[in-house]
Order: C-alpha cells, then sequence, then structure tokens
C-alpha cells in the first residue's frame, strides 16, 4: 500500500543502552497489530533485535528498520543502539527520521545517552520527544526524571503525559493539556475517567509548566499567558505542532512498554503533531524526479539490502536510477518494506517513505539513487572517525586472508571501522569506535565467516636517526675459486633536515670508486636504512656521502660494493649517536568542566604537553600534544573518566626525540619480539 506524504512520521528512538527503545518499539507493534505477541529483549524474541548477536547480548548493536500503522498513518521507526561504540547506526537513523524520540527511564531520568542523543538531534536540527519508560517498576520516580530533564534541556521540555500515582502504585495517566485521565487494560486499551482528587493539585503545576512552554512559541500566546487566560485546546494543538516541528517545544510522555501504558497516548501524538517527511528541512517533493538516499547496508547469506528513503518522486520495480557518486546505472529489482529481518516485496514505495532494493551493483551506504536527469548527491551520512584500533590475527596461521576477505564483507554493512595492512609493522590493524565494537567483529568473523581471531595491541611505528657525523670505512673481501667479490668505500654518515629520505651524494676523487658503482652503494645505503641499528626501525633525516674507497678490477662488482655499502652502515651508525623516534599526535579533547581535573592528571600520566583551553558549546577543550605509544586505550580510559561524556580527535604531527628511559624500554621490546619470531 502506498501512502500521502501527510500520512507517512519517520522516528527514530534514541537514548541509553538499556532504558528501553527495543521494548518501547515492540510494544508499539503489538499495539497496532503488527505482531501477536509482546517480544522481550531477555527471551531475544523482539522483531528489531534479530542478529543473533544481539540476541546473546542482550542489547542493540544495529539500527532496525520496522513501521506501523496507526489511525490511516504508516509510522516507520528505527530503533538504534543505546551502547557509544554504535554511535554510527545513530547517526545513520538520523539521517532519514524526521524526528527522534528519546527514551529514558524513570528509574535514572537523565543520563549519559540522553544528553548524546538531544546534542545529535539539535546538531541535526531534528524535532524530538522524550518517552520517560518503565514508570511502574520499582524504585520509579517520574517526578524527579522529569525534573532532571528540565533542569538539564530548559523550559522546552513540557509535560504531556504524566503518572496517576495511588497506593505507590501507577493506576493510570493523565493528559496534562486536556486534564482528561485514563485508565489502561493489559492490551493498553485506555478508558477515559475522572482526575483523582489527590491528583489535581500536581495536574494544575503540570499544566502551568506546559503552558509556560507553550507560550513560548508565539509572542500572542505569551501575552495570553501573562495575562493569566487558559489556552483553548485548539491553540495547544497548533502550539504544539508548531513548537514541535521548530524544536521550540519538546514534549515528555510516559509509560511502561511491558504493559502497554501510555502507548497509545504516544501514537496519537505522533499522528497529529509530528512532521510529515522532509529532506534538507523542508518537505519532501511528491511529485519531483525520482531520488533517495541511502542511509543503510544490510548483508547476509541472502544477498545485499540496501535501506533507502525516497525524498522526491517515488521508487517503483524496474526502474533505472544513476548513482552520482560513481556515475553507474542502478536496475532496480525487489523492492520492499523492512520489519526486522523481515522483508516484504512490494511494487512500490512512494515519497518520504522508507524502502530497500536488493542486489545493487555499485551504491554503498551514503549514496545518493535519482532519476539520470537530476544526477545531484544528496548529503552523504556523516560518521565520526575511528579512534580505537587493536592488531588482529587469526588464531590459525595461514588465514590472514580469510581475516581480510570477512572483514571487507562487514564494512559494506559497517562504515564505521577501518583495515590497514601495516607493511612496517607487519601487522593487520582494525580501527573502530571501542573495545565492544571490535568484540562484535570478531564474533561476527567466526559465526559468518569461520575465522576464529584474536586481538592485540597494535605496534608503535617508530624511527631512528642520528645525531653526530662520522667517517667509517666498509670492506668486502671474498675468494672462492674463480672471481672473487671486492669492494671497498669510506662513507661519511651525518644529520640532515631536508627530507625523511636518505640524502645519498658522492665526493670521490681520483676514480677510486668507479662511478659505474655509486648507484650500487646508494642501493646498498638504500636498503639498509629500512632496519636501524637500535631496535631495528627505519633510519630518517640521514645523510650518507661516499668519499673514497678502492676497487679490484676483476674482482669488484655492483653486489660487492653494495654489500660493502651496507657494512659501512653497520658499522658507522652505532658510533653516531643513534636515538629513537617516537611519532607526536595533536589530540582535541572534549569534556564537561567537572572532569577537567582527571583529564590534566591523565594527560600528565602520557607524557602529554597542554598546548591550549577553550570553550565550545559549553564543553571545555583540551588540546595536547602526546605521544602515539600513549594512546593506545584512550578512547576506553576517557569514556570512564567521563562516564561517556567526552569525546576527542587525535592526529598524528610529527615525529621526537624519545626520553632515555622510554628508548631502552622500545630496545627491549624489539629485542624480545625478534626473538619470538626467530623462535
Amino acid at each position: 500500500m502506498s501512502y500521502a506524504i501527510k500520512n507517512i512520521r519517520n522516528i527514530c528512538l534514541m537514548g541509553h543502552g538499556g532504558n528501553g527503545k527495543t521494548s518501547l518499539a515492540e510494544s508499539i507493534l503489538f499495539m497496532t497489530g503488527m505482531t501477536d505477541r509482546l517480544g522481550k529483549v531477555s527471551e531475544g524474541t523482539t522483531v528489531s533485535d534479530f542478529d543473533s548477536e544481539e540476541i546473546r547480548r542482550k542489547i542493540s548493536i544495529a539500527d532496525s528498520a520496522l513501521f506501523c500503522e496507526y489511525n490511516g498513518v504508516k509510522i516507520n521507526i528505527i530503533d538504534t543502539p543505546g551502547y557509544f561504540d554504535f554511535a554510527g547506526e545513530v547517526a545513520q537513523a538520523l539521517r532519514v527520521a524526521d524526528a527522534g524520540i528519546v527514551v529514558c527511564s524513570a528509574k535514572d531520568g537523565l543520563n549519559v545517552g540522553a544528553e548524546k542523543a538531544w546534542k545529535m538531534l539539535s546538531e541535526a536540527k531534528k524535532p524530538r520527544a522524550i518517552f520517560i519508560s518503565k514508570t511502574d517498576e520499582e524504585n520509579a520516580n517520574y517526578e524527579k526524571a522529569f525534573a532532571s530533564l528540565r533542569d538539564k534541556f530548559g523550559v522546552s521540555v513540557c509535560p504531556m503525559i504524566a503518572p496517576i500515582i495511588e497506593n505507590d502504585k501507577i493506576t493510570g495517566l493523565v493528559d496534562v493539556s486536556t486534564k482528561k485521565a485514563y485508565t489502561f487494560d493489559a492490551k493498553g486499551k485506555r478508558t477515559e475517567v475522572p482526575v483523582p482528587e489527590s491528583m489535581k493539585a500536581e495536574l494544575g503545576s503540570l499544566y502551568k509548566t506546559l503552558a509556560e512552554g507553550v507560550a513560548e512559541t508565539s509572542e500572542e500566546l505569551m501575552d495570553k499567558y501573562f495575562g493569566g487566560e487558559d489556552f483553548t485546546p485548539e491553540e495547544m494543538s497548533k502550539a504544539f505542532g508548531e513548537g514541535l516541528r521548530d524544536c521550540t517545544i519538546c514534549p515528555v510522555f510516559c509509560g511502561s512498554a511491558y504493559t502497554s501504558l501510555g502507548i497509545s497516548l504516544l501514537l496519537d501524538a505522533i499522528v497529529n503533531y509530528f512532521p510529515y517527511p522532509q529532506e534538507g528541512g523542508e518537505l519532501v517533493k511528491e511529485t519531483g524526479p525520482s531520488a533517495a538516499i541511502i542511509y543503510k547496508t544490510v548483508s547476509d547469506q541472502y544477498g545485499k539490502f540496501s535501506l533507502f528513503k525516497v525524498v522526491s518522486g517515488k521508487i517503483t520495480n524496474e526502474m533505472t536510477l544513476v548513482n552520482p557518486r560513481t556515475g553507474t546505472s542502478e536496475k532496480i529489482g525487489h523492492i520492499y518494506t523492512m520489519q526486522g529481518k523481515k522483508n516484504i516485496e512490494v511494487n512500490e514505495i512512494a515519497c518520504g517513505d522508507l524502502g530497500a532494493v536488493s542486489k545493487l551493483s555499485d551504491s554503498k551506504t551514503g549514496d545518493t539513487l535519482c532519476n539520470a536527469s537530476v544526477k545531484t548527491a544528496l548529503p552523504s551520512v556523516v560518521y565520526a572517525p575511528p579512534c580505537y584500533s587493536m592488531a588482529i590475527y587469526p588464531k590459525t596461521k595461514g588465514q590472514e586472508d580469510k581475516i581480510a576477505a570477512g572483514l571487507t564483507r562487514l564494512a559494506e554493512e559497517d562504515l564505521t571501522f577501518k583495515i590497514v595492512n601495516n607493511s612496517e609493522t607487519h601487522q593487520m590493524v582494525v580501527s573502530g569506535a571501542g573495545d565492544i565494537h571490535l568484540d562484535v567483529l570478531c564474533s561476527k568473523l567466526k559465526n559468518k565467516f569461520g575465522v576464529e581471531v584474536e586481538l592485540a595491541q597494535a605496534r608503535v611505528p617508530y624511527r631512528e636517526k642520528v645525531r653526530t657525523k662520522v667517517k667509517v670505512q666498509g670492506r668486502h673481501k671474498k675468494q672462492s675459486g674463480g672471481h672473487g667479490q671486492f669492494g671497498d668505500v669510506w662513507i661519511e654518515f651525518e644529520p640532515q633536515t631536508e627530507t625523511e629520505d636518505l640524502v645519498f651524494a658522492e665526493n670521490v676523487f681520483g676514480g677510486s670508486v668507479p662511478k659505474n658503482f655509486f648507484p650500487a652503494v646508494e642501493k646498498g645505503l638504500r636498503e639498509s636504512i629500512y632496519k636501524g641499528v637500535l631496535a631495528g626501525y627505519p633510519v630518517v633525516f640521514l645523510k650518507a656521502t661516499l668519499v673514497d674507497g678502492s676497487y679490484h678490477p676483476v674482482d669488484s662488482s655492483e653486489m660487492a660494493f653494495k654489500t660493502a655499502a651496507s657494512l659501512a652502515y653497520k658499522a658507522g651508525l652505532p658510533m653516531a649517536s643513534p636515538v629513537i623516534l617516537e611519532p607526536i599526535g595533536y589530540l582535541k579533547v572534549s569534556i564537561p568542566d567537572t572532569y577537567m581535573g582527571d583529564i590534566m592528571s591523565d594527560l600528565s600520566k602520557r607524557r602529554g604537553s597542554p598546548m591550549g583551553m577553550s570553550v565550545n558549546d559549553g564543553m571545555q577543550v583540551v588540546e595536547a600534544e602526546v605521544p602515539m605509544a600513549e594512546m593506545g586505550g584512550y578512547a576506553i580510559d576517557l569514556r570512564s573518566m567521563t562516564q561517556g561524556r567526552g569525546s576527542f580527535s587525535f592526529e598524528f604531527v610529527r615525529y621526537e626525540e624519545t626520553p632515555s628511559m622510554i628508548q631502552q624500554k622500545i630496545i627491549e621490546e624489539a629485542k624480545a619480539l625478534a626473538s619470538g619470531e626467530e623462535d
């Protein structure tokens, strides 16, 4: 069935892990008749958490697209993960959602997940609402939860629904705007009842709070509010819709997913107040040329599905669209609507609606598919760069290719991790958002591709250089029947600052070394500098000048002079005051002011040098230069120090000399590693 724009709502559920997003989605599907039983996360029976890893871990690790119909309106729901390692999935959902519902627990109220969700919605300029879940559970405190949210986010946070509590138990809910009370049966069906006498004073206070938020939406309503007049239902309804769309009102709902308490009131609000499908802050173009944005890719044993939102025209099967990024044409074969892992084939996806297409040849997440007459790419999905790196090895030697192939397949679904084959450290390094993210990737490699892997610390790519000038001889003489081998060179080694690469020069007089052997000498040195004399790391900023030598008219050869140059290198560099260089990176950390002391203390332990501090968007921003060797587990440590509120970026700047104590440790580790490889 195809829906008009006015009858489509696209929402995403956001918030801290464990606050009930998946359970809320499950309750909505059950209440609207899309499922015949209420699934539970603890039993692994929910529609949205269908992946084997999600069922085993009992958490969401990927977006899940769901839909239901309520009062003639199709509501597309994207259930997002709450764990911060999977924030890339939230970014994908926000790219196509037209509003977000931040799910909080009545036990916890404001938490880090809610703060992050609010920030992401603000940055995306998307309308938002809050649903306080688990209001009927032990130790739940709606008033405290609501107060913490309003204190943090301001007067835009308005109470729409509040619980009726009698004898420490929730007996119903009250709609603050209409001052009507309801009770709910086991299936979530509501019945209007009189407002209890014990609730009337609290209702009056909540209504005043709501009216204050409504008054902020226009000068006319502000005047009426200060005049002491009540707003009419029509004024309230109009203000809710306009305020929600322009982000001046954030309505707060409450209830319970397990008992379907308050779910129908939330659905009423989604239908009545939430915005129609948008793109770039404007309504999607129902009559325009066909265009869609791919926001997610799902790859399984049945093939690859590309999930998309139609932002102009409509998408039908057998249609041919162009990918502006690649310039290639994509034949649209079978198209579907998604209900968790279930795909339902349809003939068309209407403008503003979400759908999926199988077997696209050259398109990935973030790409645009459009009519050939348009060929304009829509804004892609923006991901935070990966910040946690580990080396990955197979438990069984010789399966490196299987790891690479498996990670390449997984990268079709997950664009938030990167793989680098570091030829210098001889490691395959995988970088992601955190330890849970990489652990999930390892589990998927085992379950989907049959390769068991281990993670280890990624080696740091150190360098070596010399600090003084030396002049040494390299002499290679070998006699073994017939022609022998003879090469003799004198080379001056010294530091230089022009380039990291070797600077080779010759200053030979009198033909002591024939010119035709100069390239062999240079080649011998260039091959040698890949392995330094201290710990085996590449040598940089080195100048080598060939100044003298001798040759034999019969026994001298290119190979002999190449070997002689290598001998001079091995003899000379230990005498040239060699030192190990370590990579230094530029660190930029954003944290709440409360954690400044902990962050500065931690930087000191990591041998960091603070470069400056500033304030941005209410957060303290600390800039510092830190050795890369000290940053291995920083993503996890920062999360622990700031309860997940901190974020950082880190990029390589330059190499610097390593302190002597650290240098000795590096040398010992390099020797131990070399010894282990020999064994």
